[in-house]
């Protein structure tokens, strides 16, 4: 399978800046990562990615908040925040973490999670500018989903590196 348009522009502004990229996935299962290393040349800008599918792993990999997981459970915008925010330093290299993090969580379907109806994704972005989440309500089928949920957290990726930059895209 080929990259997408997106991607390849994403890993191009990154390695053009000289700015790094970690992941951590839920719903997507890797697919993102995956997405982003399909780009030859990702190695020079993906540090890596943290698939923690199982809710406790968002605690003990990604430092996400245990009574935040416990209490609004996986599905939901400030956990998909600190997944973000973790992911940077959970794959630092040579102790730098990396410049930006991204992070997406939901319920793919067909059945409900954590009270939330198939569709409801929320992506996490962090970067030196702060973070922020990305509230989704997408349409289809559980791959189709899966598939939306990448492309979205690829354009918001794109778009936190506008604002990095100054400029509106």
């Amino acid at each position: 399978m080929s990259p997408s348009e997106d991607a390849v522009a994403l890993i191009g502004e990154l390695t053009e800046r000289r700015l790094t990229i970690a992941v951590a996935e839920s719903l997507t299962g890797g697919m993102l990562t995956a997405a982003l290393v399909d780009v030859p040349g990702a190695s020079l800008v993906v540090n890596g990615g943290v698939v923690a599918y199982a809710t406790p792993l968002k605690h003990s990999l990604l430092g996400v908040d245990a009574e935040l997981l416990a209490e609004r459970g996986a599905v939901d915008p400030d956990v998909a925040c600190q997944m973000a925010d973790g992911v940077r330093s959970a794959c630092a290299v040579d102790g730098r973490a990396a410049d930006l993090g991204l992070a997406t969580t939901g319920a793919a379907g067909p059945d409900p999670q954590d009270g939330r109806e198939p569709g409801t994704v929320y992506l996490g972005v962090a970067s030196g500018r702060g973070i922020r989440s990305v509230a989704l309500q997408l349409s289809g089928d559980r791959p189709a989903v899966r598939r939306a949920a990448v492309a979205e957290a690829i354009s918001a990726a794109r778009d936190e590196l506008a604002q990095l930059s100054g400029r509106a895209e």
